[in-house]
Parts: structure tokens; sequence; C-alpha cells
């Protein structure tokens, strides 16, 4: 796939656009006055991988617990603002190393104004985050559109380049995957500012996974976008962990295993689908980019996951382990996943683990 030519953005430590891979992102759901509990769950998603953080600044409150929140952090930390510039300009003070504002909501042009002239004083980019449920009045006489979407982000931008501002990311976020993808699509022409993608309200675990690789998805695939959040309701590790696979799946990224598992079938005799989960489970805490297949069928298996580093395929109550579609061993089944892993281990400390045939 061609990627869309952005400009770079610094974010911190991470440039956003150019040609920097595609960022994921994430956001903290605690309350930001619990700075312990704050940090806790920062260190939780950056563990997990998330490369940009995002929290909540509802009051001034929260404000003055950004120094403490930031204090020793390695990924960069951004401010999320509505209603009240005042909380943009005491994030700023507290050194976040981004701004995201909302053009609906933050108030009128001499409130941006004020705010973009203390970003640019201190070098911290502004995310222009427009969202279909807050869009500005005076774009609501046709309905929430795609281009009402996009004239917003216009309009905003307009403001900040007059300014001799242009540290700028945007982002056109709706519930509505449809409308967004067509947003993004007609601003891609009009601007070469970084996008920041994603599926806004996307759901629970389950459903909002899906609905956020869709839209997403087709995204990416066309090109568009340099970093990503799936918007999910739950733990925002979820978040980190649904977005590298939708990058993995495009081949954007490689970070953590990627589990390949056969759907199962009538010649599948062994529990396959508690062996795939176990596995799953296991594979969590691994960084290193892997693929592992875990295969309901000892005949077929090993050769419908060739492509895969390391794999287990089952028999009759016994299974096979295989590294690249050659069959290393053949094993119990009730030890497939403990040899798997230890497999796993081989390849990953740089062994050849053929030792014992």
């Amino acid at each position: 796939m061609q990627r869309r030519k952005s400009r770079p953005v610094r974010l911190g430590g991470v440039t956003v656009g150019g040609d920097a891979p595609v960022a994921v992102q994430s956001m903290t759901n605690t309350d930001t006055c619990d700075v312990a509990a704050t940090r806790e769950q920062i260190r939780r998603l950056i563990e997990a991988g998330c490369e940009i953080v995002r929290v909540a600044i509802p009051d001034q409150r929260a404000a003055q617990a950004l120094p403490d929140i930031m204090r020793g952090l390695t990924v960069p930390l951004v401010a999320d603002i509505h209603f009240d510039y005042r909380l943009a300009l005491a994030a700023i003070d507290a050194g976040v190393d981004g701004l995201r504002i909302n053009p609906g909501n933050i108030g009128g042009r001499d409130k941006v104004v004020a705010v973009v002239q203390a970003a640019r004083q201190k070098e911290i980019p502004i995310r222009i985050g427009v969202n279909a449920g807050s869009l500005e009045k005076d774009l609501l006489s046709e309905g929430v559109t795609p281009q009402a979407l996009v004239r917003s982000a216009l309009r905003h931008v307009a403001i900040l380049e007059e300014l001799g501002f242009y540290d700028i990311k945007i982002s056109l976020k709706s519930s509505d995957v449809p409308l967004m993808l067509n947003a993004y699509h007609m601003l891609a022409d009009k601007v070469d500012y970084p996008f920041h993608i994603g599926v806004t309200e996307a759901g629970t675990i389950f459903n909002g996974s899906i609905k956020s690789a869709v839209g997403i998805g087709a995204l990416l695939w066309d090109g568009l976008g340099d970093t990503v959040r799936v918007s999910l309701t739950g733990d925002p590790i979820h978040e980190v962990r649904a977005a590298y696979e939708i990058l993995k799946a495009l081949g954007l990224r490689r970070r953590g295993v990627e589990l390949i598992s056969c759907p199962t079938c009538g010649r599948t005799c062994i529990d396959l689908v508690s062996i795939a989960g176990e596995v799953e489970q296991r594979l969590a805490a691994i960084e290193q980019p892997l693929k592992v297949a875990v295969m309901g069928c000892a005949v077929n298996g090993p050769g419908e996951a060739k492509h895969a580093d390391v794999g287990i395929a089952g028999g009759k109550g016994e299974g096979l382990i295989f590294r690249k579609g050659r069959v290393i061993r053949k094993v119990p089944e009730n030890l497939l996943v403990e040899e798997l892993m230890k497999e796993i281990d081989n390849i990953i400390q740089g062994r050849n683990g053929d030792e014992d045939l």
C-alpha cells in the first residue's frame, strides 16, 4: 500500500507522520486526579506497547496533577481538553507533550488564539479533534455529514495557520464508520497534516474491536493514518492490543505474536478451542514478533501453516510440534501447550531446539 505523504510532527520523543511507523496510542480511564492509579495504568499501557498516552483534563485539579503524573514518564503525554480553554493553558504550563482540543466546544476564536500562542512558545503540537457528536451549530444545517466534519477541521486549521502554527494533527471521528471514512478521504487531498484515526465510541471489547478493525483497517489500507486509537469500553490495555492486531494484519507493524488458529472441523480430535485460548493467554506478554500456529489437523496443519515460525497440529490424543512447516516432534495432547512454549522460548533465546532429535 502507498501511504499518504504527511508532514512529520514531533510529539515528545515520538514522530507522527512523515516516514515514521503508524503510532499506537490509548487514553487512561482513571480519575486523573488520582495520580497513583493513573501512573499505574500508564505503566501497564506502556508495557502493552502504547506509544502515546492521553489523559482527560476535566478541571483545574486534574491539570494540577499533571506534573506528578508526568514525572519520569517515558512516552509522550497528551492532555485532552473540552469546553474550557484555560485547562489547555494549565496543561501547557504543566509541561505536557501535546494537546487535543475539540474546535466545536473549546470556545470562540480568541480562546483558540490564546491556546495556540502558548503552545507555540513551548513547541507543543495540537491535535484538532473534530467529533461528529459535537460539531459547531452553524455546520449542522444539513445534519452530521462528512462535509461538515471537513469544514470544521479546515476552519480551525486556517486559524492556526494564520497564527503561523503548523505543528498540527487532525482527527475526524465518528461512531458511524462510513461517515468517518468519507470525511478522512475528503480531507486527505486538502491538507498534508498527519491524521490520527479511529472510530469513536466504538463499543465493548468484542463489538468495538470489530467496528474499529473495519474503520481503521480500511483507512490504513488506503494509506491514510499516522497514529491510531481503538476506542473501547473497558480496560484500555485491550485498545493497545487491538491496535497492534490491526496493524499486524496489514503488515504495518510487527510487535508481539501473531496467532494463527484453524476454525476446527470434523477432523479435529483434540480440544483445540481450549488449547488455542491457553496459548493466546500465554503469548500475551511476549513482545518479539513471531507467528505461532495452532492447528487442529495433524495431516494438513504443518503444511497450511508452514509460514508460521512455530506451531502445533493435533492428532488423536496427541499432536505435532513444527517449525516453518517442518515437524520437530510428536507429543501427547496434554503436553502440547508446554512443548509449544518451550519451542517459542528456544526461538526467542536463539537456540535451535533440535538438540534432542
